[in-house]
């Protein structure tokens, strides 16, 4: 060991004067030249110790999210290099600004077939922002400055290769042309803050003059607008929709709001689109063009500092490039107030029926557990500034309409990316950005399973994070979709089933689990009243579908088909959801509305004791070694 500086110094040096406090990553001998340097800075910079590299990526991307700042994380050369990919690309299609930094092999020896030879920067390039390869110890200031300027300021991954022998160079070694001069970047660095011209504001609020059925899309782009979104709503008389990504942008309990949009949306947003003459998208671009209002019924303004996703989705009249929170600012007293207040009033009565129905599906007591049993449950337990991480899967669903999030909780997931296992990723950069606030992952058993290893992480560096796993032995998602958008018979979704609670005992930590649902909500607050990482298994009905807000005829078409074609279980799938629509017969915002409640009381049990009596005979089979499947605790 030398006290020379390095190469890597200056590096770690120059991530100390851009503010990065904390960096995630995976040792190895392709990166040890920066790992010293970290040990040195080790009271500047912590460091977060993943077992597995997309992790790493993964847990940049949440600390980004949850904090606005710069997400940074490195992993060795080639495989490690490699296994980044992912979270790369969950930062470039969530637009959160992360560093990566990669080991490369010896400079003078690529291209050559040596070990771990690999044109990383050329891999990288489909998904990086900002891309380079490292030249030697003073190219090492010129790169880390642009990297992290390009990456705060478009909101995307920059990545570093850093071949293995510059990393232990002497600093002042190597090769400077005379134009480097030293000391010519900075780290100063402010947020652009953009506001549209005088004159494209008074044409947003011309265009919205006279509507009395305005509508407002907000997702990513509107979090930290909150003042400002419902003043905008109040004026203009207008409900606001959440994409998901923008769940934590007005808390679900806003009089103005009607929560989610699209296949985990509520009946509400949908009616609302339907319905309205006039759209202000703010910081959205949902990616579900068949939920927007149809081309040429509405007047559109769009609110989004990058121009080139206005009208991405949706045709536009009236383009406001700018800041969110100071545009919508801009705005609002140019805007005149809207007098008809029925289309809110209408969209505020249909949310009210709507959390009824949510209540019921939530509070339900029927075994197996209903998956929404849990989410909703968590409502109780959940700090007043909690940070949830959803997951892909039907876990989003529940996410999105059961767990009702309040001011100063947030929530994000890979809403774009919409990659699996970015739950307990999320929450361990969460968890290290805010040591003091309460981190929740809620996931799937299909994606914990994907990164297991890393509920160590969370061990190893005493990380309370609460893992909420709705288990039911089966990628659920998947399976519904195979169904119901390609009237296929499900097929290569069964996942063996793990006991998630030895397991958490065996990492050193804590679990338990929850398969009554009378008991759920004591449980969950039992588990959450425990210090460290803990997870809850929730052991629910596998069969229960993530049904839209609005059916379709050819959703039911689809499911049809896949069931005359043999689905597993078929009898008893379509047993639970004629089961569901009598249950919720009288809920108006459900579609067995249409039900008498008298009917659907007296035909609900009906259907629960042949329900009852399918899983018997499934239960039966499968001891038998037949083929049915059923929902299974532990091995």
């Amino acid at each position: 060991m030398s006290d020379e500086r390095t190469a890597s110094d200056v590096l770690v040096d120059r991530l100390v004067g851009w503010g990065v406090d904390t960096i995630f990553g995976l040792p190895g001998d392709g990166i040890n030249g920066l790992m010293e340097a970290l040990r040195r800075r080790r009271d500047d910079i912590r460091y977060i110790h993943v077992r597995h590299e997309e992790v790493a990526a993964m847990a940049a991307v949440g600390y980004a999210k949850f904090t606005g700042k710069l997400g940074v994380c490195f992993a060795t050369a080639a495989p490690g290099a490699v296994h980044l990919l992912n979270g790369l690309l969950d930062a470039r299609l969530e637009q959160a600004p992360i560093l990566a930094i990669s080991g490369m092999t010896y400079h003078d020896l690529i291209g050559t077939s040596y070990l771990q030879d690999v044109n990383i920067d050329y891999l990288v390039n489909d998904v990086a922002i900002y891309n380079q390869r490292i030249m030697g110890p003073q190219h090492v200031t010129n790169v880390v400055d642009y990297a992290v300027r390009t990456a705060l300021t478009d909101r995307g991954p920059s990545h570093l290769a850093f071949p293995i022998d510059f990393q232990a160079a002497p600093a002042d070694s190597g090769t400077r042309f005379q134009r480097n001069v030293p000391g010519h970047t900075s780290t100063a660095y402010r947020p652009p803050v953009r506001v549209p011209t005088r004159q494209d504001l008074e044409a947003a609020a011309a265009a919205l003059r006279g509507r009395t059925k305005p509508a407002i899309l907000a997702g990513a782009g509107a979090r930290g607008a909150r003042a400002e979104l419902e003043a905008v709503a109040e004026k203009l008389g207008a409900p606001v929709i959440k994409a998901q990504l923008g769940k934590d942008c007005l808390p679900d309990d806003s009089p103005y709001t009607t929560g989610g949009i699209a296949l985990v949306g509520t009946r509400p947003s949908e009616e609302a689109l339907e319905q309205c003459d006039a759209l202000l998208i703010v910081g959205s671009s949902m990616p579900y063009i068949e939920f927007y209002p149809k081309p040429g019924q509405t007047t559109c303004v769009q609110i989004d500092d990058k121009p080139e996703r206005i009208g991405l989705r949706h045709p536009v009249d009236v383009p406001l490039v700018g800041d969110t929170r100071a545009t919508l600012a801009e705005l609002l007293p140019l805007l005149d107030r809207n007098g008809d207040r029925s289309f809110l009033t209408t969209a505020q009565e249909g949310m009210a029926q709507w959390w009824d129905l949510m209540a019921q599906r939530g509070t339900r007591s029927d075994t197996p557990m209903q998956p929404q049993v849990p989410a909703w449950a968590l409502n109780d337990v959940l700090a007043p500034d909690a940070i949830v991480c959803g997951d892909s899967g039907t876990v989003t669903t529940w996410a999105a309409r059961q767990i009702k999030l309040r001011d100063r909780q947030l929530f994000s997931f890979s809403g774009t990316n919409c990659s699996m296992a970015a739950a307990l990723p999320y929450a361990i950069g969460a968890a290290a950005a805010f040591p003091g606030r309460q981190v929740v992952a809620f996931t799937g058993d299909g994606s914990m399973t994907m990164q297991l290893g890393d509920f160590l992480t969370a061990v190893q560096h005493r990380l309370p994070i609460k893992i909420v796993v709705i288990k039911n032995n089966t990628l659920g998602l998947i399976k519904w979709e195979q169904m119901v958008f390609l009237g296929n018979p499900e097929y290569g979704v069964n996942v063996a089933p793990l006991d998630f609670v030895k397991f958490a005992e065996a990492a050193g930590a804590r679990g338990l689990s929850i398969t009554d649902p009378t008991t759920c909500a004591d449980r969950m607050r039992e588990a959450f009243s425990w210090d460290g990482p803990v997870i809850v298994e929730c052991l629910v009905d596998e069969h229960v579908p993530p049904i839209p807000a609005t059916v379709t005829t050819e959703q039911v078409t689809k499911l049809a088909e896949a069931m005359r074609q043999g689905t597993p279980n078929r009898n008893r799938i379509a047993l639970q959801m004629v089961k569901d629509m009598l249950d919720e017969s009288g809920f108006e915002a459900s579609p067995g509305h249409v039900i008498p409640r008298r009917v659907g009381k007296a035909l609900a049990g009906v259907a629960s004791r042949l329900r009852n009596r399918a899983d018997a005979q499934h239960a039966d089979q499968a001891r038998d070694g037949g083929p049915a499947r059923v929902a299974r605790r532990h091995p």
